[in-house]
């Protein structure tokens, strides 16, 4: 059986303990397949929907916390001659309809990858589950990655 080459990879970050798990992962796949790689995060505007929010200053500073706190992995990947292109965007919007349309249909990934929140029941019933989401709507793989990383170890790919 021959195995599947990816040449995009979306990794979808959520900010929550996944999040770490997720990019290395992505980072991981997008070297052993020589591939593009763009991770991206949606503000949800949903709960302050009323409020006078400034979104770009607040995409603005999400994205520089991101670029902080993986900054490893980050750097990795650049630094990777495996990876053609490395890129993050950030963006504000209501969570599935925002990272549908507005990330991952452009990009046009053929992966995408995203982090299991580990959701109660209750919660699930009431707010959905966005890696539940992605995996019924997109054309293409999704990868649903637990925290059960290699978090904080980023370690260049096996050849």
């Amino acid at each position: 059986m021959e195995q599947t080459k990816y040449t995009k990879v979306f990794a979808a970050l959520d900010g929550q303990k996944t999040q770490r798990a997720v990019a290395e992962k992505a980072y991981l796949i997008a070297a052993q397949n020589n591939a593009e790689l763009r991770f991206g995060h949606v503000i949800d505007t949903v709960p302050a929907e009323a409020s006078a929010i400034d979104y770009s200053q607040v995409c603005k500073e999400m994205k520089e916390k991101i670029e902080n706190d993986l900054a490893d992995v980050f750097e990795a990947a650049r630094n990777d001659n495996n990876i053609p292109d490395v890129s993050l965007i950030v963006v504000a919007g209501v969570v599935t309809e925002t990272m549908d349309h507005a990330l991952i249909e452009p990009y046009d990934p053929d992966l995408v990858i995203c982090g299991a929140r580990g959701l109660s029941n209750l919660k699930y019933a009431f707010v959905g589950s966005v890696s539940t989401h992605l995996i019924r709507t997109q054309k293409c793989d999704v990868l649903v990655v637990k925290d059960q990383s290699i978090e904080g170890k980023v370690r260049k790919p096996e050849a």
